[in-house]
């Protein structure tokens, strides 16, 4: 991938995300005073091509990642090759993320040019019909499931990847695990869907072998969620909480290995696709 990126507001290597608050904690029949951490959330705007396109609350922490990884699960881009430019700007209300992509897929994207909202909620806000809310799926090529040994082990890793989380307890967390369970890298944000495409741009930024991890999520698992694995091509998410009815539909469709209430333990499979053998 060979993209410009300008910062007139260095947003991959923010540090401060979170605000300390003063608040009145009661415990044991009476109040005390105690200091407390916030995790920030700001309005960050997706701009392609000059036109503002989606708007949604955010971490302002690695949004050059998510700025990618968004227009990668989203259908804007097909690959990182369209993605040809990027500006972080900061103003007044939260960020603007100014990207350049291609002339065809701007072309496209005007064609279902929509204005979505509120991503760390439904997710869906803004869609103008039922046809935009849930994209049909390519069937991916059979892959191959973590194994339970592998799930375990991710599961033990995970709470020592989410400092702001640990923090914070407000923040979502995606990392991409390697066969054996181990996490290579995990983003957070306080939107489950923008941990997961931080950690999308984050695979694409890194170049990543896709069929050689899988991704665990510290959340339930949305049908949106199982959407942008489909879209990117990743075979296998693992879930912390509950899937939906849905979620578990696409990634039979998909062929998506779908593992979900994952905790020490236990967990449990909804979709498996077997590897084909000759």
């Amino acid at each position: 991938m060979n993209c410009m990126i300008k910062n007139s507001a260095t947003a991959e290597s923010k540090s401060v995300t979170t605000q300390p608050v003063t608040v009145s904690r009661w415990q044991s029949g009476r109040y005390q005073p105690k200091s407390d951490l916030l995790a920030e959330e700001v309005p960050v705007a997706m701009v392609f091509n000059g036109i503002s396109h989606a708007v949604m609350m955010a971490l302002p922490e690695n949004l050059e990642l998510l700025a990618l990884g968004f227009s990668l699960t989203e259908g804007i881009i097909e690959s990182a090759d369209e993605f040809y430019d990027l500006e972080v700007v900061e103003q007044n209300a939260g960020y603007e993320l100014r990207m350049s992509i291609s002339s065809q897929r701007m072309s496209a994207l005007k064609e279902r040019r929509r204005n979505l909202t509120g991503r760390t909620g439904c997710g869906l806000c803004g869609t103008e019909s039922l046809e935009q809310a849930i994209r049909p799926v390519t069937p991916l090529a059979p892959s191959k499931r973590p194994t339970d040994p592998a799930v375990q082990q991710a599961l033990l890793e995970l709470r020592q990847h989410q400092p702001l989380q640990e923090l914070t307890g407000a923040c979502h967390g995606a990392a991409w695990c390697d066969q054996q369970g181990r996490i290579q890298f995990l983003y957070e944000d306080v939107g489950r869907h923008n941990a997961l495409d931080k950690l999308i741009g984050g695979l694409h930024r890194r170049n990543e072998d896709l069929n050689d991890g899988f991704v665990l999520i510290s959340s339930r698992a949305s049908f949106e969620m199982v959407q942008k694995l489909a879209a990117v091509r990743l075979g296998s998410l693992v879930a912390v909480s509950a899937p939906t009815s849905l979620a578990v539909n696409i990634a039979r469709k998909a062929n998506i290995n779908l593992i979900a209430f994952a905790r020490q333990g236990r967990h449990q499979i909804y979709s498996e696709c077997l590897e084909q053998t000759t």
